[in-house]
């Protein structure tokens, strides 16, 4: 019904404003009237009305005036600047500041009706489009994993029967699957919630460094320790220690953390005291453990140690249907951190996302959504907002890969390759191949690829 939508006609000439406001409840809008900016504003704080007409010569407040003073109050109002005096100046100082639409008197009660017809549409389908967004996000939410994946259901049934639990688990997926999320979902569901929750990324620190950061030390214990300082054992007593990429920590520091997961107890660096936690331990890692203690990379005890509850996070490519509501979820957190004025995607732009393969996965799905946003032109990212996912040339008929080759080292010539073309740049090169710069350092260093 229209008499729902509320319509505030704000003029300091009665004449003018009992017409257009006449005008308006023949329409069936529900309308008030206000002579002037400041009368206009307090009916604002107490009232949220979906279209302002606001007339641009007023004593007092002008109307621009008054129309910034009504957006700080209700930022989602339709502004209609209405004056005599027509320039351009005015115009497009009235559209910088905000006003919707800018009518010219004297009105015509045609135009008006439609003019304001066709906002209340627009009004209408972002209102249904929320409301169906609210009930996405309300079906398919579980903290902050988003997915109608059956395969992510399950994980979602898997990670609430753990949750209280202390167990040790072990989160596998490739880059970009929102391991720490799973983690983050575990803890924050269980009754550890409302104790710490501390991440450590093991890839990102050298071993002495690693060593201290996870133990903590003691004043004096190496150069540099000035003074005693707790780890993230101590720090996360009574919560959860999340280890990302486990697999990248040395053979030393396998047999300390296999001793801390056994006894619950721990040195600092250069101390005496033993000191005891009750810390749950969720460890994450891209690489296939089970394959790195077949080839001795990995401690087999302290994989099945680590190993209590197991979690697989398939790729984004397995679980096409998310993309869309990925996409949006995604969207509509961007738009309101960047000041976008951007609210959906079309049709052809989410064909674009099905067929990208998504090799960075729910990471390189996010910051496509975040570039696209920046350069969009409308208030829908379009497929032309997304022709930077556009797929590699094929390679050529015929292509023959030398026989005899793992795919190590298929994967190692392939980013030697991709560093030589970019000439050593280690960003543009991991952009290229679809994942993050510490995951593209580390498969450097294994393979011992000069730069």
């Amino acid at each position: 019904m229209r008499s729902r939508w509320h319509i505030l006609v704000v003029d300091d000439e009665e004449t003018m404003t009992e017409s257009l406001a006449a005008w308006l409840r023949e329409d069936g809008y529900s309308v008030d009237t206000a002579s002037s900016g400041r009368e206009a504003i307090e009916r604002a704080r107490a009232r949220e009305y979906a279209i302002y007409f606001v007339d641009l010569k007023m004593p007092g407040l002008d109307g621009i005036e008054t129309m910034m003073e009504i957006r700080k109050l209700q930022k989602e109002a339709s502004v209609i600047i209405i004056t005599a005096y027509a320039t351009v100046d005015t115009a497009i100082a009235a559209m910088k500041e905000g006003a919707q639409e800018y009518v010219v008197k004297p009105c015509h009660p045609q135009e008006i009706s439609l003019l304001v017809e066709r906002i209340i549409r627009v009004k209408n389908l972002e209102r249904e489009n929320a409301i169906l967004r609210r009930k996405l996000t309300r079906q398919y939410r579980f903290h902050d994993l988003v997915s109608k994946s059956p395969r992510m259901a399950e994980i979602f049934d898997l990670v609430r029967e753990v949750s209280s639990q202390r167990s040790t688990v072990l989160v596998q997926g490739e880059s970009g699957t929102g391991k720490e999320l799973v983690a983050r979902a575990i803890h924050f569901s269980g009754d550890r919630g409302e104790r710490p929750f501390v991440a450590v990324s093991c890839a990102a620190l050298a071993e002495t460094l690693l060593e201290s950061e996870l133990f903590g030390h003691e004043k004096g214990s190496f150069t540099g320790a000035h003074a005693q300082k707790k780890g993230k054992f101590e720090l996360a007593d009574g919560g959860t220690l999340f280890l990302d990429e486990i697999g990248d920590i040395s053979p030393k520091l396998q047999v300390d953390l296999l001793r801390v997961l056994q006894e619950r107890r721990f040195f600092r660096v250069g101390g005496t005291e033993e000191i005891a936690v009750d810390v749950r331990v969720i460890a994450a890692t891209h690489r296939d453990l089970a394959a790195d203690v077949r080839e001795g990379r990995f401690r087999d005890d302290l994989y099945y140690r680590l190993n209590v509850i197991n979690i697989r996070i398939p790729p984004l490519r397995e679980r096409r249907e998310d993309v869309p509501l990925l996409a949006q979820e995604f969207l509509d957190r961007l738009a309101h951190e960047l000041g976008r004025e951007v609210s959906g995607i079309s049709e052809e732009a989410l064909r674009v996302l099905m067929d990208h393969d998504w090799p960075g996965n729910v990471r390189e799905l996010e910051n496509a959504v975040e570039r696209a946003l920046v350069t969009c032109k409308t208030g829908v990212l379009g497929a032309e907002d997304f022709a930077f996912l556009s797929p590699p040339a094929p390679a050529p008929a015929g292509l023959a890969l030398p026989a005899g080759l793992t795919l190590q080292d298929l994967e190692r010539e392939y980013i030697t390759a991709t560093l030589q073309r970019t000439q050593g740049n280690v960003k543009a090169a991991a952009e290229a191949l679809g994942i993050d710069r510490s995951t593209l350092y580390e498969k450097v260093k294994r393979y011992d690829i000069p730069r």
